[in-house]
């Protein structure tokens, strides 16, 4: 079986993205969320372009990536799991939460560490914020992750479904929680028990610090609320939020160029261990219900 998961790997994952990614566009210009300040044209083509260079380099880099490093494992008996009796979903279903849990975790450290805050700020400083926002990451940042990733598949020896499936799984929502979709908030208030909404994930690109540094998950939304890292709407709604980082505001920092060499561009500021009392619940961000955002703008035109 594992084999023939490792057959089917780049099948199974481009066909899921492309179809995810599809329907998302078509979610967006059908029903969307905020009103689009950047064209797209801009925007997508630089983001896409990013992809397939993330993606070349990654294949160059690594001889081997985490599905083809599970199936490894099991046949050499590596990690925890290669050597438990338990069924193979029990540990297909606790392989993929450890494994959410490592992507949170990981996420934190990317923003607490001045370093890596400069590789991972290329993907806040998107100045709308839309599918293709999911997919916007450094290479060098991708490079780190996979590295991340396989020592956590070497470790734990989780089944290889698991890990296919939490791979795509993981960029499926990734591009769902970046998607600019409006989503009626009684849905969104329940659905966000379940998985990181658009609603949700859209706190966490708010150009205020404080909210950046929350809401770090990308697919199970529990780890936020557990660590004491959610905020459940930003302070000035989601139509009056800005999005990205005071540093890279202009149409021509989101041009790939630009975007590649972000991380050697001015200081690292704006990091979570940078703002004190950041990433923790404040008073205004508890609800999960949304502001009246109708009138936060008539009090914001006061101002």
């Amino acid at each position: 079986m594992s084999q023939t998961v490792l057959v089917a790997e780049p099948t199974i994952r481009l066909v899921a993205f492309l179809g995810v990614l599809a329907a998302m566009a078509i979610w967006e210009i059908a029903a969307p969320r905020r009103r689009r300040d950047i064209p797209r044209v801009i925007r997508w083509t630089n983001n896409l372009a990013l992809v397939v260079i993330d993606t070349a380099i990654l294949r160059l880099t690594f001889p081997i990536l985490a599905v083809g490093l599970a199936v490894l494992a099991e046949e050499r008996g590596w990690g925890l799991f290669n050597n438990l009796d338990i069924s193979v979903w029990l540990a297909v279903l606790v392989s993929m939460v450890l494994l959410d849990l490592a992507i949170y975790l990981q996420h934190v450290m990317f923003h607490a560490v001045p370093a890596l805050w400069r590789l991972h700020r290329m993907h806040h400083a998107d100045l709308d914020f839309d599918a293709t926002t999911g997919l916007r990451f450094h290479p060098v940042e991708i490079l780190i992750s996979m590295a991340i990733k396989l020592t956590i598949v070497a470790a734990l020896g989780p089944p290889a479904i698991a890990v296919l499936l939490f791979e795509v799984i993981l960029n499926a929502t990734a591009l769902f929680n970046h998607a600019n979709i409006n989503l009626p908030t009684s849905v969104d208030r329940w659905l966000r028990w379940i998985v990181v909404t658009p609603d949700m994930h859209r706190v966490h690109h708010s150009v205020d610090p404080r909210e950046t540094n929350s809401n770090y998950g990308f697919n199970l939304p529990w780890w936020d609320r557990l660590l004491g890292t959610y905020v459940a709407q930003p302070a000035k709604g989601h139509t009056g939020m800005d999005i990205g980082i005071e540093q890279f505001r202009t149409r021509r920092d989101l041009w790939i160029d630009r975007m590649l060499i972000q991380p050697i561009r001015g200081p690292a500021s704006g990091y979570a261990l940078d703002y004190s009392g950041q990433g923790f619940s404040r008073p205004g961000h508890e609800l999960d219900s949304p502001p009246d955002e109708a009138r936060l703008s008539k009090e914001q035109g006061k101002d």
